[in-house]
């Protein structure tokens, strides 16, 4: 075999292609691997705010909260159907949701925000909902609680300042919330009285949650509530409806993002080919001198494409090394099942990572095959002549 240091120093000696080639197989990799982050970003984050023990309950046929409704007078027959718990206090919670047009900061026009009318023991069901600044909203009062992830990026959005849940009705914002990196973070919280008489809705929620007496009691509650057909209604576990939540925003970005990679790989191969041809043109004597001194043809092709390579891996190191900072970048972007804007983070796992070196190192062996080919058929004495 011929030794790697000879490689190593042929793409030391050709700084500036060595450079260029590296930079465009880093540029692929670092979009790659981030349409990939945000994909599991999307994914994690509507994943995070489901439980398995918990169910929701929605009008049938409705594929969200946004477009469904339970009626009050339903209530009381929900929260007594068999799997529901007795001993969790509330076992049950039913809110409204609606969208409404916020001015985002540093940005013209308007996007949909969601929000959500709760009731003043909400915490006590979602545990995992933390304060982290200011007070709860006063029951009755038109006042509301933000998610940290919005915090800042609309106008009103601060505490201390107000914002309209509808015209004329100002709603002032007094607390800011997390719930584990969960969806609940990208909305607003207000009393449901409120934004039922401001959106009019009385008689009338978007969604109704149960906490269950165990995750196996599901399909009890489920087969209770779909087989009155009176009802009309449906029931979900509340962690299978955030995974059909995130299918289609998730998606959309997994996809572009590799078509993006995919087209922007192209351009990548074809420089590295263009490189490594280069290569083969400008030391054909060496390859000459290399089989004068009874390297094979195999060795060659096996040089040249270990040289691509490395050429290859090296861009891909550098890719995914500035893509894990992306781990540290909010994306907000419409979730087209809620029709509303959420923020959402890249996601930076060790399978990702390695995807994108991988891709790295087929685009290298892509890119050097036929070159590698073409010095492997470099006839030893034509090449002494040249």
């Amino acid at each position: 075999m011929i030794p790697l240091r000879y490689n190593v120093r042929s793409l030391t000696v050709r700084k500036a292609t060595t450079v260029a080639t590296a930079f465009g197989i880093a540029l692929v990799v670092f979009v790659l691997a981030s349409a990939l982050m945000l994909s599991a970003g999307v994914k994690k984050t509507l994943a995070t705010s489901g439980r398995r023990d918990t169910a929701i309950v929605l009008r049938k046929g409705s594929d969200a909260e946004l477009g469904s409704v339970v009626e009050d007078q339903n209530v009381g027959l929900i929260l007594a159907s068999p799997g529901v718990t007795t001993t969790a206090k509330p076992a049950g919670v039913g809110e409204i949701v609606v969208v409404g047009a916020m001015e985002k900061i540093g940005a013209s026009g308007v996007t949909n925000v969601q929000t959500r009318g709760v009731t003043e023991d909400v915490m006590q069901f979602r545990p995992e909902v933390k304060l982290v600044d200011g007070r709860l909203a006063a029951p009755g009062a038109d006042e509301a609680i933000i998610g940290q992830r919005i915090r800042g990026r609309f106008r009103g959005m601060e505490i201390g300042e107000s914002f309209n849940l509808k015209k004329n009705r100002p709603v002032k914002v007094v607390g800011v919330f997390t719930a584990d990196g969960s969806s609940y973070e990208s909305e607003i919280w207000v009393d449901k009285e409120a934004v039922r008489s401001a959106y009019g809705r009385e008689g009338v929620l978007s969604s109704m949650r149960v906490k269950l007496a165990s995750a196996s009691s599901f399909e009890a509650f489920k087969m209770a509530i779909e087989s009155d057909k009176r009802l009309g209604l449906m029931a979900l576990r509340e962690s299978d409806y955030y995974e059909r939540q995130s299918e289609g925003t998730s998606l959309f970005v997994g996809v572009m993002g590799t078509l993006i990679a995919v087209f922007f790989s192209i351009g990548a191969m074809i420089g590295a080919t263009i490189t490594m041809y280069a290569a083969v043109a400008n030391r054909q004597r060496e390859i000459g001198t290399l089989r004068a001194l009874g390297f094979s043809r195999r060795s060659i092709l096996a040089s040249f494409l270990f040289e691509s390579l490395f050429l290859a891996l090296l861009g891909g190191a550098l890719g995914t090394f500035a893509a894990m900072g992306m781990g540290f970048v909010k994306f907000s972007m419409m979730n087209y099942t809620s029709w509303s804007e959420m923020v959402f983070s890249f996601e930076p796992t060790g399978p990702i990572l390695l995807k994108a070196l991988g891709f790295a190192g087929f685009m290298g062996l892509a890119g050097g095959f036929f070159p590698a080919v073409r010095a492997a058929r470099v006839s030893p004495v034509k090449a002494m002549r040249a």
